[in-house]
């Protein structure tokens, strides 16, 4: 199935509207679930779009950026699977896989823009004590529009493309796999990076143990056959049961500090 011009250019729109989106809006356009009924309505399919863009939106429910770790994009992915499943009438499943590649090139180009913004952080930082909110203001629409049309070229070249598209990304990820895994190498440090700057900012020195802590049952039960698939959600419940009791203690210390000094004293008569 061809796609005519029309077809093309506002799939390319909706891919530069989603990629920045998914970092800056943050109102779901990028979810699979949505670009793949949007994408399908585009290329007049609307019903393989829900289809495919669920069955996309179920594999890629658990993956999240972790500190500027980036796991294979939804967005890019999300569209070109349907794409692939529409013109090649392919079945979700099988429309899911072939996105795949796609999908890796949309994390390897987050990665890499990524990169290229760092050093760009301290021209914000010179731009915010100049009280120069122009200048930040083009940093970040640059990054954006940056984001958005390496998104939308991708997404070009697999409606045009189609499938020959797809197999040469992997013919190409695998003749520089030196480069890709640099890619990888770099995603994998920013995670610990991402941790840190949280940390500086957020971590009190009250809560060091409460922190070691987490870490130590991370181990723990990790190395449990039957719990470690459900580690981070255990973790979270006894993260949350750890703070409604501290919140609860707060409270009931405030309170009984508050009724301190209330009537019955004895006063020096001054």
């Amino acid at each position: 199935m061809d796609f005519n011009f029309i077809q093309i250019l506002l799939v390319a729109v909706f891919a530069f509207i989603a990629a920045i989106d998914q970092f800056s809006f943050l109102e779901s356009l990028y979810q699979p679930i949505v670009s793949g009924a949007v994408v399908g309505a585009i290329l007049g399919d609307l019903q393989t779009g829900l289809i495919v863009g669920g069955t996309y939106q179920l594999m890629t429910i658990g993956n999240m950026p972790v500190g500027g770790a980036q796991p294979p994009n939804a967005v890019i992915g999300g569209i070109m699977a349907v794409v692939f499943a529409i013109s090649s009438k392919l079945d979700p499943a099988a429309a899911v896989g072939l996105a795949v590649p796609f999908a890796l090139l949309g994390q390897y180009f987050v990665t890499f823009l990524f990169t290229v913004m760092s050093p760009l952080m301290s021209k914000a930082d010179k731009y915010a004590d100049e009280a120069n909110p122009k200048g930040i203001e083009m940093l970040n629409y640059g990054a954006m529009g940056a984001l958005g049309i390496l998104f939308a070229i991708v997404v070009v070249i697999g409606l045009i493309g189609g499938s020959a598209a797809g197999a040469t990304l992997s013919e190409l990820s695998e003749k520089y796999a030196w480069f890709m895994n640099g890619l990888s190498a770099a995603g994998g440090m920013m995670r610990y990076v991402g941790f840190a700057i949280l940390l500086r900012i957020m971590l009190s020195n009250d809560l060091w143990g409460i922190y070691f802590a987490g870490f130590a049952l991370a181990t723990i039960i990790g190395k449990i056959e039957g719990l470690s698939g459900s580690a981070l959600l255990l973790i979270a419940l006894i993260g949350i049961a750890v703070c409604v009791y501290d919140f609860q203690t707060n409270v009931k210390m405030k309170s009984a500090t508050a009724n301190i000094g209330i009537g019955g004293d004895d006063e020096d008569g001054i």
